[in-house]
This record gives structure tokens, sequence and C-alpha cells, in this order.
């Protein structure tokens, strides 16, 4: 498509939809690997229960790198451009992604495994953290006023769609290859196939950017990090806390009931995984019921009500130990309520100068606080006082949410009495 041209609505949809898809499909690969694979691969000399603890916090390591990604892009797009920057960013994503599917174990190179290991995730955060690219930011600006809940929700999908294409590959592999084939080589092809979608994304996100689909270039200028923060502080803090429930959610319904089931149960993990690619069958519709319902009943009370359920699933985690489907299947549907307007950049919620580099940063410390340990969390504490234990994290970001919900309300309408007065 030539420079200048204008997008269709149809194809500003599926690049973000594609985008999301990669990010998400590229962190659940390593995500369920490291609860299937990596404590044994890079952790034998510890027991299962602590090998799984140290590839979890491996796993957080990425979410942490984020924001120092986002900087170091905000820094060079000047200089290169936003397309240069998202191919850099996207390479380094994409080749760390497929490195891990190279790397030897402990027992081949001894430290050195889990030393590149955290090398590799600290990279792909990198480059996941340059990736920004406000295409997401972009298609809600262009919402009508009515539709607002329907396109928060499309760049939501990325995160189902990501996690049943990259659950059905490890209910392949570990369902048809034996255990030593599957640890030996198998896990190796779910990282590989990372390569093909990486590249498919990155041309679709590159040939988008090219266009012009009726938004403001000032919402994807980048503004100097200290002046964004020291003028936005309050609605970043505010739009960070907000989804928190919804990204812890994520998280405790994806890769901890994997890594419970293999630790504490007899479950065969290939039944896991088709339970929760089933469930995210179902939070793929939930999703989308959840931008429907956003543009009938207002985004707040959806976030109401999805935050009040979540609670409520919390009291269904025992069910984990003998009929892990329950917790799962309403859990994934939960997710796709919460998930699908978490994403949300409300109108006005930033100055405009500062929009771009604001919701960046908001996004960034939602996954850090919310999903970045979740795992880890829930597997400590279950592992120390019992199951029950690690609905706590999920609870707390329950609570919050709920805060952070009422001190939005309550800065809007101060907001709105200023703009009328």
């Amino acid at each position: 498509m030539p420079h200048g041209q204008t997008a269709t609505l149809d194809e500003v949809v599926i690049t973000v939809i594609m985008a999301r898809v990669t990010d998400y499909f590229g962190f659940f690969v390593y995500g369920i690997a490291s609860a299937l694979v990596f404590p044994r691969l890079f952790f034998p000399n510890h027991d299962p229960v602590t090998g799984t603890l140290l590839s979890f916090a491996i796993f957080a390591l990425a979410f942490l790198a984020r924001p120092f990604g986002s900087l170091i892009a905000r820094r060079i797009q000047p200089k290169i451009g936003l397309s240069a920057k998202l191919t850099v960013a996207m390479m380094v994503f994409g080749t760390s992604t497929v490195a891990m599917g190279l790397l030897p174990g402990y027992d081949s190179i001894g430290w050195l495994a889990p030393a590149f290991l955290a090398a590799l995730r600290v990279l792909q955060g990198l480059g996941l953290g340059g990736s920004w690219d406000g295409i997401t930011m972009q298609l809600q600006n262009t919402a009508p006023k009515a539709r607002e809940g329907v396109y928060a929700m499309v760049p939501q999908l990325g995160g189902p769609i990501g996690f049943c294409i990259a659950a059905s590959l490890f209910y392949v592999l570990t369902g048809f290859l034996s255990d030593e084939e599957f640890i030996s080589y198998g896990w190796r092809f779910a990282f590989f196939a990372m390569l093909a979608v990486n590249v498919v994304s990155l041309f679709a996100r590159i040939r988008l950017l090219g266009t012009d689909f009726g938004v403001d270039p000032e919402l994807t200028q980048s503004t100097p990090f200290m002046e964004m923060v020291r003028a936005q502080w309050r609605p970043v803090l505010l739009s960070a806390f907000t989804p928190l429930a919804g990204y812890a959610l994520l998280h405790m319904v994806t890769l901890f009931p994997i890594a419970y089931a293999l630790l504490y149960t007899e479950w065969p993990i290939a039944g896991i995984l088709l339970m929760q690619t089933f469930g995210g069958m179902l939070a793929i519709f939930t999703v989308i019921l959840s931008g429907v319902l956003a543009d009938r009943f207002g985004r707040r009370r959806i976030r109401v009500v999805s935050t009040l359920l979540i609670l409520g699933l919390c009291l269904s985690i025992g069910t984990l130990e003998r009929t892990p489907s329950v917790f799962i299947l309403l859990g994934f549907a939960l997710l796709g309520f919460a998930h699908g307007q978490a994403g949300a950049i409300i109108r006005g919620r930033f100055r405009k100068r500062y929009t771009y580099s604001a919701s960046a940063l908001s996004v960034n410390l939602s996954w850090i606080i919310g999903a970045a340990f979740a795992p880890l969390v829930a597997l400590w504490m279950t592992a120390r006082f019992g199951l029950w234990a690690a609905s706590l994290y999920l609870l707390s970001a329950v609570i919050v949410t709920a805060i952070a919900l009422v001190l939005t309300q309550r800065r809007e309408s101060e907001l709105a009495r200023r703009q009328r007065g």
C-alpha cells in the first residue's frame, strides 16, 4: 500500500489483532514452557517446586524490562522513525524468542544455561517494550462515541487467541511425543514457530503505519519521560492500577493451573492444556461480549461487575485439585469479560501531548504490578500454605482495582465539574 493511502477499518482491525496475537503467542509459548520444561531442563539440581519457582522468577524479568525497552525506543524513534524503531524492536523480540529454543540445558553447560535463559528473557521484554506503536490507542481514538467499547475490545482479542494457539501447540507436542522426546527436542518447535508469526506481524504493522487512517499524528509522538511523569503521574498511576484484576487473572488461569497440575496432581498435562484451549475459545466470546455490553451499559459498569465476579472466582480455586475444569473454564470466561476492557485508553484521560508516552508507561506498569509475579507468588503461597492461599494474590488485585475505579470516578467527576465551571 503506498505511503499516504488511507487504510480501511478492516485492515486496521486485522493488523491490531495480528500484532497482539504475536505478542501474546510469544509470551505464552515461554510461559507454558516455564511451567512444563524449564524447571527440568535448566534447574534439575533443585526439587520440582523450587525449580518451577526459579523458572517463574525468570518469567517475570521480561515484564521488568519492558519499561526500559520503551525508554530506549523513545530515544531512538526521533532519529530513525517509528517504522524502523518497530522493526528493530520486533527483531529483538523474535530473535530472542527463537534463540530460547536453541539453548542447551543445565546438564550440558551448567549454570550458564539458566543465565542465558534469563538474558534472553530480558531481551524479549526489551523488544516487546520497544514495539509499542500506538496502533491500539489510535484505533480507540477513532471509535465512534457509541462504539468505544467494541473498539477497545478488538486489541484484547489477541490475548485469548494467542494463548489458544500456544496451548494447542503444546497440547499436540505433549500428547503425541513421549516425555523424553518432548523434553529433549519437542518443546523447541513452539519457539521456532514464533519466527514465522513475528515476520508476518511485522510487515502488517509497518504497512499500516505507512498509511493514513484518520488519526492525529500527535498521538504517535513521544515526549520526554520526566516531563511526562511530572505532568501526568496521577492519571498514569490510575490507568495502571485500574485493570490489575484482569491482568492478574490472565496468568492465574493460564500458567498457574499447569504448574499446579504438574506438581500436585495426577492430571495429565495434555488434558489440562485441552481444557485451557477450550477456555481460551470461551474467553474470545466473552471479550467480544464485553465490548457489546460496554457500549450498552457503560465501560465502568462492566469493569465493576467483572471485578466483583473475579472476587467470587477466588472462592473456587480449590476445585483445581479434583475438578480443574470448574476453575479453568469459569476463570477464562471471566478473563475475557474483564480483560476485554482492560486495555482501554479513555479519551481525555491524558493531555494530548503526552498520550502516546503516558499510555505506554501505564500499560507497562499494569503488566509489572498485575501479571509479572502472579504465577510465582501463587505457587510460592501454595507451597507454603496450601492451594487456598494462591487466591490471595488475585484477591489483592481485585481490591486494588476496586480502589482505582473509585478514585478514577472521583477524578473524572472533578474534571467534569471544572470544565462546566
